[in-house]
C-alpha cells in the first residue's frame, strides 16, 4: 500500500509540476507567439501583392516585413454595410488592439453575418495601388483562408495567397504548397463587362484558358477546389458594398 501511495503521490506531483511549467511558459512566451503570428499574417498579406514588390515577402526578414507593412499598407476595418469602422468600433467587436490586423476571421465566421467585421488592406507601392481582401472558408478537412489583391480598377486580381489548417498533403494542401495555384488567379476578374459580380470559379483542370472568371483546380482535390470557389464567392461579396462605393467615387472624380 505504501508503495502504491508513493507512486500516486509522485504522479500527482509530476503532473502538477508539468502543468505549472507549461502554464508559465505559455504566459512568458505569449507575447512572442502573438508577435510571430502577426508577422506571419502580414507576410501572407504582402504575398498577395508580390508582383508590386522588389523582393518576395517569403525571403524578407521579419523586420523588413514590419517596416514595409507600416510604410506601404493602410489598414481599414469594415462592417457588412461597407462602412469604415473606428478603433473603438473594433475594440467593441472584441479586439483589444483596435487595429484591422487584429481582426480574427475565424472568430468573425462564428458570428451572425450582420454582426461581422472585416479587415481590408490598401497597398500603396511605386508600381501602383492594390486593395487586399481577406477571406475564409472550408476545405475538405478543416478551414481554409486567403488574401485576394485587386488592382486599382477594383475588378482585376493582382495576386493571391492561400493557406489551410488540415488539407491533404499533395492534394488540397497544394493551394498553399504549390505556387502555381495562386498564380492562376492573376489577371482574372471578379466583375463582368456589365459590372455584375462574378467572383472566380475553380474548375477541373483544362478549359479555363481565356476565361477571365475561372482557374484550373488541383488534380484529385475537388472538394478543396469547391471550398475555394465558395470561399471566394461569399468572402469577396462581403466587401462589395465598400468596393461599389469606391468605384462610384472613382467615376465621380473621372
Amino acid at each position: 500500500m505504501d508503495s502504491t501511495s508513493s507512486v500516486i503521490r509522485f504522479v500527482v506531483i509530476m503532473t502538477a509540476g508539468v502543468a505549472l511549467t507549461l502554464a508559465l511558459l505559455s504566459t512568458s512566451w505569449g507575447g512572442q507567439i502573438k508577435a510571430n503570428e502577426a508577422i506571419f499574417n502580414k507576410r501572407a498579406i504582402l504575398g498577395a501583392v508580390s508582383d508590386y514588390l522588389t523582393q518576395d515577402p517569403k525571403l524578407m526578414a521579419d523586420g523588413e516585413i514590419e517596416a514595409l507593412f507600416a510604410s506601404k499598407v493602410e489598414q481599414i476595418a469594415l462592417d457588412m454595410s461597407g462602412a469604415v469602422l473606428t478603433k473603438d468600433d473594433i475594440v467593441n467587436s472584441g479586439y483589444k488592439g483596435g487595429k484591422p490586423e487584429n481582426i480574427d476571421l475565424a472568430k468573425e465566421k462564428k458570428k451572425p453575418e450582420d454582426e461581422r467585421i472585416f479587415p481590408l488592406y490598401v497597398f500603396n507601392g511605386e508600381k501602383g495601388k492594390s486593395f487586399i481582401l481577406s477571406v475564409r472558408g472550408n476545405g475538405l478537412w478543416d478551414e481554409i483562408w486567403g488574401n485576394i489583391a485587386l488592382k486599382d480598377d477594383l475588378t482585376t486580381i493582382a495576386g493571391a495567397t492561400f493557406d489551410h489548417k488540415g488539407e491533404t498533403p499533395g492534394l488540397g494542401a497544394e493551394i498553399k504548397d504549390n505556387p502555381t495555384f495562386p498564380s492562376r488567379f492573376k489577371g482574372k476578374k471578379i466583375f463582368n463587362d456589365a459590372g455584375v459580380y462574378t467572383s472566380v470559379e475553380v474548375r477541373k483542370i483544362g478549359g479555363t484558358a481565356g476565361n477571365p472568371y475561372a482557374v484550373d483546380g488541383i488534380s484529385g482535390a475537388t472538394v478543396t477546389a469547391d471550398g475555394v470557389t465558395e470561399m471566394l464567392e461569399r468572402g469577396i461579396k462581403y466587401y462589395l458594398p465598400y468596393l461599389n462605393k469606391q468605384a462610384g467615387a472613382k467615376k465621380t472624380k473621372g
